[in-house]
């Protein structure tokens, strides 16, 4: 169901806006409209332009909250009555950030110089076997050094048929499976050319800088301390901020919430309208509450001389259209998740929730009708529900309730049917005979009779949509409005009546009822503009006129017969969901009497996964398709409350 709403203007003192929101309206679900947008035809108002005083300190306790967010508490909102003053929350943050700004300082510097020093580091690394000074290689003048690495491939090739042929000196150092680390030394007069030999063997060159003391390994050594040493003084950077927000935790929480929640009240200036006098400002604010929410406000403020609420009943003064709250029973909660999905109900149109969470659990059993795996989605949806909320697992777990019951009616248990016997029929044994078509599947005949009896509901549920709308056409002339519903229940009346042995009064009802509905609907558009006494102007003329009519009639007739037959696959499902078991029940071994039970566990699970997911977007497209598009139209908006932080 959708909650009434109430349209409320709520005024006072401009100065004052703060004091109602954070006393009020933080407390009351209200979705706030822009004040000009809904008083055009009031005088003297302007927007409520103001700058937030409390913005700079509003970013830095935010900035603080996400960098320490781990190391400080959660204050529930019913503590707000002990939350400092806007004032000193500001003070206390700018305090606070000044105290943090230099360890925070020291501590970047500190990052930046280590991760300077490991970059060092892992450079001299591979160097380690050379035991020469490295500030005394850097120091040669008539020799040229190169650092660096080649491929085992290249490095090899280098050794077998280019060393012995050059002027070089070449160390090995460190090699792993892909690379060999070396430094080779050069004449100074040759070292073009035996650096360009070195370059066609792929060399990569690696740089040292002039900061190394000692050979390789002292220098990775001294590295290492130094790197040891400036971590150390990082961590106790880390520790001091640790132990300044360990005993000023709260006092930094509370000052954010506080900043916060003036944050977001703040905001409604943007919302709000203030009258244009010369004194005595008032700020005005526009918005929908559900019907208790106002009533409750209203009482509120009786006894508060400066604020002022009206409650506007007349809709032809409101702007806005009323946003939608859905508030449905908690069993049926999760299924707004599909109706949201399709889109939200307007104000004045039927809420389908309970509708789609009855006919998507019951056809969903139907077609997955076995009593072990139904418990199995039972259970395992209703604790993943109630643990982690998730509105998917409520749905199946409701689905699986009725694939219990849908079980028990087939007599099957995790495939297995002859543990109990069926209390209504198997579904792939039971059989019916019809005049003219012969013998067939009961389940079938079933699904088709569930679907021509949710069909007719939802044409009532349009014609109840369409009155609401004010929607002549769609109220007595369109395929799914009265002319509609009563043609589709003449053909239903005839199909039971033949079927059951009584053509003569089924010949009367196909003569009278067909051909009346028919016909209105063939001319719903003159018959329409007849009925809202407007002048319809035929378009293309008469012949175009018929011609276009006959082709929409035929279309029509054609999609009463797919849209029933599409109901066929509940049925479908029901016999396939029945076969696949047997299918794992025969390569089990079951029917030798000594099943194979890690292969029934297999099957189950496999079918259980495998089909339960084929029939929810089966079910889910039957619902979207054949019901929601015959009377649902899904243009609604969605209620969005400035905010509440708790009831009083």
């Amino acid at each position: 169901m959708i909650e009434k709403m109430k349209f409320l203007s709520i005024t006072g003192p401009r100065e004052d806006i703060d004091r109602v929101v954070d006393t009020y309206l933080s407390r009351y679900e209200i979705h706030l409209e822009n004040a000009l947008s809904e008083l055009k035809t009031v005088k003297n108002l302007r927007p409520y332009i103001e700058a937030n005083p409390y913005k700079e300190q509003l970013a830095s306790a935010r900035n603080l909250m996400e960098r320490f967010s781990g190391t400080l508490p959660k204050i529930p909102a019913n503590r707000g009555e002990s939350l400092p003053g806007i004032k000193e929350a500001a003070s206390f943050v700018e305090q606070l950030n000044e105290e943090l700004k230099e360890l925070t300082q020291k501590r970047e510097e500190l990052a930046v110089q280590i991760q300077a020093l490991k970059q060092s580091k892992d450079r001299v690394a591979p160097f380690t076997e050379l035991n020469y000074s490295l500030r005394e290689i850097l120091g040669f003048k008539f020799i040229k050094f190169r650092f660096g690495r080649v491929t085992r491939e290249y490095y090899d090739k280098i050794n077998n048929y280019v060393y012995d042929t050059i002027d070089t000196v070449m160390f090995k150092c460190l090699e792993d499976p892909e690379y060999v680390w070396i430094v080779y030394f050069v004449p100074d007069k040759l070292s073009e050319k035996i650096d360009a030999i070195y370059a066609s063997m792929h060399f990569e060159r690696v740089f040292l800088p002039d900061e190394y003391e000692g050979t390789p390994l002292e220098a990775e050594h001294v590295l290492a301390d130094r790197i040891q040493a400036l971590e150390a003084q990082e961590r106790e950077a880390q520790e001091t901020v640790k132990t300044i927000l360990e005993e000023k935790k709260e006092e930094l929480t509370g000052a954010w919430i506080r900043l916060e929640r003036f944050g977001v009240n703040f905001d409604v200036r943007k919302l709000a309208a203030c009258t244009m006098h010369a004194s005595n400002n008032f700020y005005i604010l526009c918005g929908w509450m559900t019907e208790r929410d106002a009533r409750a406000f209203r009482k509120e403020i009786e006894e508060d001389a400066d604020t002022f609420c009206i409650l506007e009943d007349n809709r032809g003064n409101i702007t806005s259209t009323p946003p939608t709250k859905m508030k449905n029973p908690g069993l049926f909660k999760p299924f707004e998740m599909y109706v949201e999905m399709y889109g939200l109900p307007s104000y004045n149109e039927i809420d389908p929730t309970v509708l789609i969470g009855i006919t998507y659990s019951v056809l969903f059993g139907f077609m997955f009708g076995d009593a072990g795996q139904g418990l199995c989605l039972l259970i395992g949806g209703f604790l993943l529900y109630r643990l982690k909320k998730v509105r998917l697992a409520g749905i199946i777990s409701c689905c699986g309730f009725f694939s219990v019951i849908f079980g028990l009616l087939f007599g099957s248990i995790f495939g297995f049917e002859d543990i109990i016997d069926a209390l209504w029929l198997r579904p792939q044994e039971a059989m019916t005979d019809l005049p003219f078509i012969g013998r067939l599947n009961t389940v079938f005949v079933v699904a088709i009779a569930i679907g021509m009896g949710i069909i007719l509901l939802c044409m009532i549920l349009n014609i109840i949509n369409s009155v609401r709308a004010h929607d002549t056409e769609k109220i007595w002339f369109d395929t799914n409005g009265a002319a509609g519903l009563v043609f589709y229940a003449a053909l239903a009346s005839v199909i039971v009546l033949y079927m059951s042995g009584n053509p003569l009064p089924a010949t009367a009802v196909l003569v009278v009822m067909f051909l009346i509905p028919l016909a209105v609907m063939f001319f719903k558009e003159p018959l329409t503009a007849m009925v809202e006494k407007k002048a319809k102007k035929l378009h293309g003329g008469v012949g175009m006129f018929i011609t276009q009519g006959i082709f929409e009639l035929f279309e029509v007739l054609l999609s009463y017969f797919s849209n029933t037959l599409s109901f066929v696959r509940v049925g479908a499902f029901a016999v396939s969901h029945a076969a696949m078991m047997q299918v794992v029940l025969m390569l089990a071994g079951a029917e030798a009497g000594d099943p194979n039970w890690g292969v029934i566990i297999g099957g189950n699970l496999f079918v259980c996964g495998m089909e339960g997911l084929i029939v929810g977007i089966q079910v889910l497209r039957l619902e979207y398709y054949e019901l929601f598009s015959r009377f649902y139209r899904g243009s609604g908006r969605a209620f969005e409350p400035y905010g509440k932080t708790e009831k009083a």
